[in-house]
């Protein structure tokens, strides 16, 4: 697991930035319900892998944040978390609650980013459906 806190955040913070971006291209994420993270950073860390990608919302779209400011915002889990989060398989306040996801920094944009979370209809992902 040490390996992977050696590798560069910029690769996958560029990859996240792009799977946000595309998320209002496919109607996912309204950009003005995230006006109040225009400017600010948000930090995802996987607190199993030792790993950071930072993102910076700039009003039009999110991009790598690569300076060295501390974040806004930052979001800790562990991956199987942060997956069962994405999946929709556990709550996000259940998550909150047994301490298994912990936000520190700006409490409101960690609101904001939970609202946004929980208005996001999955169902809109143009993914193929099974055949019965």
């Amino acid at each position: 697991m040490k390996l992977l806190q050696l590798l560069p955040e910029a690769p996958p913070a560029h990859a996240l930035s792009l799977a946000l971006n595309a998320g209002f291209c496919l109607g996912l994420v309204a950009r003005n319900d995230l006006e109040p993270l225009s400017g600010k950073t948000v930090s995802i860390e996987t607190t199993d892998l030792g790993t950071r990608v930072r993102v910076v919302y700039d009003g039009i779209r999110f991009r790598a944040y690569l300076g060295s400011a501390p974040p806004d915002l930052t979001i800790r889990s562990t991956v199987s978390d942060f997956l069962a989060l994405a999946l929709r398989r556990e709550d996000q306040d259940t998550l909150f609650f047994t301490r298994r996801l912990v936000m520190t920094g700006d409490t409101e944009l960690g609101l904001v980013v939970k609202n946004v979370l929980d208005a996001i209809d999955w169902s809109r992902l143009p993914l193929p459906r099974p055949r019965s």
